[in-house]
């Protein structure tokens, strides 16, 4: 069994505690802002210059100029601000996001994250602000699968693809299991229903610390 990417959005969005500047990038990660409402004391920022982002209201209209990095109608919260594209930059790369969540191509156990290129000529790759995230926040969450289509697993041992960042992922969110990266690598801190620590070890690609892992 596995959990769904709606509950692993959730389990994210649980970690993240009020109070916190939080960044959601492209795809997947955003995905966590429909777990927070009006009245959660969380401000997200999407890079192209919003700060008290959420999600669109139910039955609301959308507003063509008011989205989100990947150009998807969104919403505000009360007392939201909107900014020159470079301000939101600054932001990132100041210091000031305590947490950002990013999807992966691959993440290793030294935290290193790959997630901008697969390496192959025939597939596009635009990095964004991934880089400038990854260094910028004090806190990085990956949101992904935990095997590739191809069965191979995202979490290793050393990236074999082009680096976003280095030493930089703080805790990784599959659909497997919840893992901190620690100075001795990945440390599985939840499963998902249904998973063993076996069947977790079997499908990563690096030694994973187990003890005391409980489900989710």
């Amino acid at each position: 069994m596995s959990r769904t990417r709606v509950e692993t959005a959730r389990a994210i969005a649980r970690d993240i505690p009020p109070g916190s500047v939080v960044n959601l990038g492209i795809g997947l990660p955003v995905t966590v802002v429909e777990h927070w409402d009006a009245a959660d004391e969380v401000i997200v920022h999407s890079e192209n210059g919003i700060l008290g982002m959420r999600a669109l209201a139910p039955g609301a209209a959308p507003d063509p100029d008011l989205v989100n990095a990947g150009k998807q109608p969104v919403g505000l919260v009360p007392g939201a601000a909107i900014f020159h594209h470079a301000d939101s930059f600054a932001m990132m790369r100041g210091g000031h996001l305590d947490y950002c969540v990013l999807g992966a191509y691959q993440v290793a156990a030294t935290g290193d994250l790959a997630n901008w290129s697969l390496g192959r000529p025939d597939v596009a790759a635009a990095v964004g602000g991934a880089m400038d995230l990854a260094v910028g926040a004090k806190r990085v969450f990956v949101f992904m699968d935990h095997l590739t289509k191809d069965g191979e697993s995202r979490l290793v041992e050393s990236c074999t693809l082009p680096l976003t960042g280095v030493g930089s992922v703080t805790r990784v969110y599959t659909d497997l299991a919840t893992l901190d990266v620690t100075p001795a690598g990945f440390r599985a801190r939840e499963l998902a229903p249904g998973v063993t620590p076996a069947q977790l070890q079997e499908v990563t690609a690096a030694p994973v610390d187990l003890r005391g892992v409980t489900h989710g």
